[in-house]
């Protein structure tokens, strides 16, 4: 069973752009393994809360990167 974990930044996508998301990662894992693949294939979205995010020893927020 293909899987894939995304991380997102929390409130950043809408339910039609998560949509897009898991369709986009499942056809790319088709385009792959086949379309055996579509009916197995696992995309979880998480989306990581503002200050939960880390680079470089350096904790990331919405500020920092310029969307607040």
């Amino acid at each position: 069973m293909p899987f894939a974990n995304l991380k997102v930044p929390a409130d950043t996508l809408t339910p039609e752009s998560k949509k897009k998301l898991i369709d986009a990662v499942t056809d790319a894992y088709a385009d792959v393994y086949g379309e055996r693949a579509r009916a197995t294939t696992l995309v979880l979205v998480d989306e990581v809360p503002d200050g939960g995010w880390g680079l470089g020893g350096n904790v990331l927020t919405a500020e920092m990167l310029g969307r607040s």
